[in-house]
């Protein structure tokens, strides 16, 4: 057992994205058990830099980091391959909805070529993937919890994106396909931040109630992530569907959130999506089914509401 546990830490895994909001959930989890590789567009601010371990000013500690831009194949590519990782996982991505409407050659750059990019570079190191997709990529037309075995139909450019992503992944021999819904985390804007934000400024709360999901805690994601490591270096292929239990409304969120925070004296306005004009379509229902990846790695998400009491507690 101790060799086992000595073999384990020895894992290195690469993190794309891993100064965004679920990337930096991500390598907080994962250092403690493997040697993490941080990939991102961005520089972290690190002390020492250019030093092992690097501890970022976000908190999470590397074994490494990476500054590069996944469009550039050929960048890609060579410093993928240079860090010699045993499993990368690919949680970067263009996530802005709306932004990705309005620019969707933007969107196939990063989220498909991308996506292409660093799935050839886990093909020439002959190692697994994770990918990190989305609800966005059914329709909304269904009335129960989206299983795996749904075919995706997705109705804005985003999802259409991410879909592609999925493609490119299936084409390697080692893969697994994370699909996940309305994240919220510490470290990256969010919409709980964004309702309390409005309301303690004394803003209208006017929010969508014709659109049901499940809001994700990006620590628990990490958690699931955690505990798929423990099982698999490669051994389970496929596409599995992670989110915190239940479902809701934008509304009934934005409600859930104020009450949890002790704000009695805000109203929340109940409004169709129609009247907020947006770019691009939302699916009317995106609630994931868990049951596939709980019964394959033996671990439950919570429901969103106590992962939501939790985040709150820890803002306090």
């Amino acid at each position: 057992m101790v060799e086992k546990a000595k073999e384990e830490k020895r894992r290195k895994i690469l993190v794309t994205g891993s100064g965004g909001m679920l990337g930096v959930d991500f390598c907080e989890e994962l250092s403690r058990d493997c040697d993490v590789v941080g990939l991102d567009v961005h520089q972290p601010s690190a002390i020492p830099f250019g030093e092992a371990p690097l501890r970022s000013a976000l908190g999470y500690q590397l074994s490494a980091f990476i500054q590069c831009d996944i469009t550039d194949r050929d960048r890609t590519v060579e410093a993928i391959t240079n860090a010699k990782p045993d499993l990368i996982i690919h949680a970067a991505a263009w996530t802005d909805v709306d932004g990705c409407e309005r620019d969707p050659a933007k969107a196939r750059k990063i989220n498909v070529n991308g996506t292409e990019n660093v799935a050839l570079s886990a093909s020439d190191l002959g190692i697994p993937l994770v990918y990190i997709s989305t609800d966005f990529v059914f329709d909304g037309d269904k009335k129960s919890p989206y299983t795996e075995k749904d075919r995706p139909k997705p109705i804005c450019i985003y999802g259409k994106s991410k879909l592609e992503g999925e493609e490119r992944v299936r084409s390697l021999n080692k893969y697994i396909i994370l699909r996940t819904s309305w994240l919220y985390g510490a470290k990256g804007k969010n919409f709980v931040d964004t309702i309390l934000e409005k309301a303690r400024g004394g803003e209208e709360l006017k929010v969508v109630n014709d659109q049901v999901g499940s809001p994700t805690y990006t620590k628990d994601f990490a958690k699931a992530m955690g505990s798929l490591l423990h099982v698999t270096m490669g051994k389970i292929c496929g596409t599995y569907h992670i989110s915190n239990k239940g479902e809701v409304s934008w509304f009934g969120y934005a409600k859930e959130i104020l009450k949890i925070a002790g704000i009695d004296n805000m109203e929340v306005v109940p409004i169709k999506s129609s009247e907020l004009d947006r770019p691009a379509r939302r699916p009317a229902f995106s609630v994931l089914d868990n049951a596939k990846f709980e019964a394959a790695f033996t671990f439950n998400m919570r429901q969103w509401q106590e992962s939501l009491q939790e985040y709150l507690h820890e803002k306090r």
